[in-house]
Formats: C-alpha cells, sequence, structure tokens
C-alpha cells in the first residue's frame, strides 16, 4: 500500500524544538521531489520545504529558514523534518507530501507556552 505516515508533532514552548518524522511505504522515497507543507487553522496550506530528488538540493521558505531543516534517510524511506525556534506562528498541522502524488495524514504542531 502507498502511503506517508507522518510522526513527531506535540505541543512545545517557544524557542523549542521538534523533529517530524514522514515514513514513506509501497514505494521509495527519494525517486521523487519529497515536501512539508503546514496549514494553520483558517489558513490555506503553505510550502514549507523540499528536497529534489535529483541532487538532494533543499529549499525553504522564507518564515523558516535558518530554523527548519529537511532532511533524508534513505535507508529508512524517510524524510525529516528539524524544527528549531519554534514559534507560536509555527504552530499547523504539517503535512509531508511525494511527488509520487501523495500525502500524510498529517501531524499537529502547537507552539504555546
Amino acid at each position: 500500500q502507498l502511503q506517508l505516515v507522518e510522526s513527531g508533532g506535540g505541543l512545545v514552548q517557544p524557542g523549542g524544538s521538534l523533529r517530524l518524522s514522514c515514513a514513506a511505504s509501497g514505494f521509495t522515497l527519494d525517486y521523487y521531489d519529497i515536501g512539508w507543507f503546514r496549514q494553520a487553522p483558517g489558513k490555506e496550506r503553505e510550502g514549507v520545504s523540499c528536497m529534489s530528488s535529483s541532487d538532494g538540493s533543499t529549499h525553504y521558505a522564507d518564515f523558516v529558514k535558518g530554523r527548519f531543516t529537511i532532511s533524508r534517510d534513505n535507508a529508512k524511506n524517510t524524510v525529516y523534518l528539524q524544527m528549531n525556534s519554534l514559534k507560536p506562528e509555527d504552530t499547523a498541522v504539517y503535512y509531508c507530501y511525494s511527488d509520487r502524488g501523495l500525502w500524510g495524514q498529517g501531524t499537529q504542531v502547537t507552539v504555546s507556552s
């Protein structure tokens, strides 16, 4: 079964860190471009970061540059999003997306004191 499963979300205080994971099954993750998106309540889904399958190059939205890092473990068929210096405005449901045409189910990240 083709699927992406996110994990690692939770409640964290401002300035804290979380690492999100997105595990792929049924296909090889690094054959396709992969990205992280987020959607806050009442807002549209927006791109956060992506990684190219061809050369591993990465891109980040301006609002996370210097704080978030996307990475991939091919042996585990998993992509990660390391999130540091979290802010309340980072609160959202985070989704991973594979250019295979798949979305994960999302994981909630809440940044609050």
